[in-house]
Parts: structure tokens; C-alpha cells; sequence
């Protein structure tokens, strides 16, 4: 859930705050009373949604203030001394995808969702989201071929 946050908010500190806000929001609208943990699916709706009306509300102030900001998360992976070239890669290779495939490749391979459930999360259909998902995978492999070979 946090690297799908941190996709979608601008600085690390934002992404934390969306995962805890929207986990507390997704368990009250699921009636909050203890039969278990929310749905991930309206988990991640929840940060998606919260991290627009977040970047909304960001972006209104700075243009009051009249400032300009580009923060991009410093890093999306917890790595090691030896890979950190390899994350490199993949991080860049990421950030190159187009928007819709990478929420998708995030959601299914870091977050463990089904395709029904990136459907209901994303609110397109399941098979667009299968679809999202062998495109983005297809578009990673080109980027990074010829540097992992």
C-alpha cells in the first residue's frame, strides 16, 4: 500500500499519511465494527482518491503563494548496497511508464491484487486492467533489456 502511496503523493511523509488515513477511512465505510480488516481494493480507491483531493489542494496553495514544486519521492524501494543500480533502473523505468500501467503493475505485483480487485480499486474493468498490466510489463521489459541482459 505505501509504494502505491508513493506513487501517487509527492513526498514521502504525504505517501504515510494517505496509507493510515485511507486503511482508517476503508474499515468505517465498511461499518467499523470488527469483523475485519477493510477490502484492499477500496483501500487503495481510498489513497487514489485522497492523493487527488491531497494534489489538489497542494497545488491550489502553491499558486496562492506563488511558488512552484516538483517533489518526487527520494525512492520507491527498500534496497541494498548491491542493487541499488538495479533500482535505479527500475525506478526510472517506472516513472517512464505512462500513469495508467504503472498504478496497475504497482497494484498487482507490490500490492498482491487480483485483477477484480485493481478493477474495483482503478474503477475500470477487469480485463482493461489485465490488459494495463501486460502492456506495462511488456514496455518495463524493453526499457530495462538491454541493462539487465
Amino acid at each position: 500500500m505505501l509504494l502505491y502511496a508513493r506513487q501517487q503523493a509527492r513526498c514521502e511523509a504525504d505517501a504515510q499519511d494517505l496509507v493510515q488515513e485511507s486503511v482508517i477511512e476503508s474499515w468505517k465505510r465498511g461499518g467499523g465494527n470488527g469483523d475485519g480488516p477493510p477490502a484492499l481494493g477500496l483501500v487503495y480507491a481510498t489513497i487514489r482518491r485522497r492523493a487527488v483531493d491531497l494534489a489538489r489542494s497542494h497545488d491550489r496553495r502553491v499558486a496562492r503563494e506563488h511558488k512552484t514544486s516538483s517533489e518526487i519521492p527520494a525512492c520507491w524501494f527498500d534496497t541494498s548496497v548491491e542493487d541499488r543500480e538495479r533500482t535505479l533502473l527500475i525506478e526510472y523505468a517506472m516513472r517512464t511508464l505512462p500513469p495508467n500501467y504503472r498504478e496497475v503493475l504497482t497494484l498487482k505485483i507490490w500490492g498482491g491484487l487480483t485483477f477484480a480487485e485493481i478493477a474495483e480499486a482503478l474503477q475500470v474493468p477487469a480485463n482493461t486492467a489485465a490488459s494495463r498490466y501486460r502492456y506495462g510489463l511488456a514496455e518495463l521489459r524493453k526499457l530495462t533489456k538491454e541493462v539487465l541482459a
